[in-house]
């Protein structure tokens, strides 16, 4: 890993920092400091930026340190996000490393940086932070496997009723006796018919 001390383009739209203790601060942050490093990979055959840490400079000597290392993209690209902050709500890019920094806040709004190449004062394309399941992507997964699960139940209960139905009409066409008398009955012409034919077969 090799860590430069560089010329660099950031853009922001807004920055807000909010202190989340009773910690006495003179005045908002002097300074904000960004540590990055530059990495060739091997499978990607090419060398790509990460923001190390975002340091927050305050009472003169003290220091909130920010890791940073979710925010990187290729060295030849800037890196573009809507929000990089240390809020669960905007993913927490951020997280604190040390103790001071678990009392502070911080959110970039449209934050965007190239490290390295930068020609003529101007970004280069932008990989984006921007993930594939966004919260409304997400939602209309989920919405889309509670309506496939309620359809899937609907067509199990139409084909169980069909069965059912068909067994039903099966069922009707055996024919039960309605009382033990008359299965005796039935049983004593069964067994006459039986006598008689036997009979008539002797006769021959």
């Amino acid at each position: 890993m090799m860590l430069y001390t560089t010329i660099f383009k950031i853009s922001l739209h807004t920055i807000n920092l909010n202190v989340q203790s009773a910690l006495t601060v003179s005045s908002r942050p002097s300074g904000v400091r960004l540590q990055m490093s530059n990495n060739f990979y091997e499978s990607s055959g090419q060398w790509w930026f990460s923001v190390e840490s975002v340091s927050l400079l305050y009472n003169s000597t003290e220091e909130a340190v920010f890791n940073a290392s979710e925010v990187y993209a290729p060295a030849s690209s800037s890196y573009h996000c809507i929000h990089v902050s240390s809020l669960q709500r905007y993913s927490a890019l951020l997280l604190p490393s040390s103790e001071p920094a678990r009392r502070w806040s911080v959110t970039f709004t449209n934050f965007q940086i190239q490290a390295f190449n930068v020609t003529s004062g101007k970004f280069s394309p932008a990989s984006d932070c921007a993930t594939f399941l966004t919260p409304a992507i997400l939602m209309g997964l989920i919405t889309s496997l509670i309506l496939l699960l309620v359809l899937a139940y609907a067509l199990h209960m139409v084909i169980h009723l069909k069965h059912i139905e068909h067994d039903d009409e099966h069922k009707a066409e055996i024919y039960y006796p309605q009382n033990p008398d008359q299965a005796e009955h039935c049983c004593e012409e069964n067994m006459a018919e039986k006598n008689i034919l036997y009979c008539s077969q002797e006769n021959n």
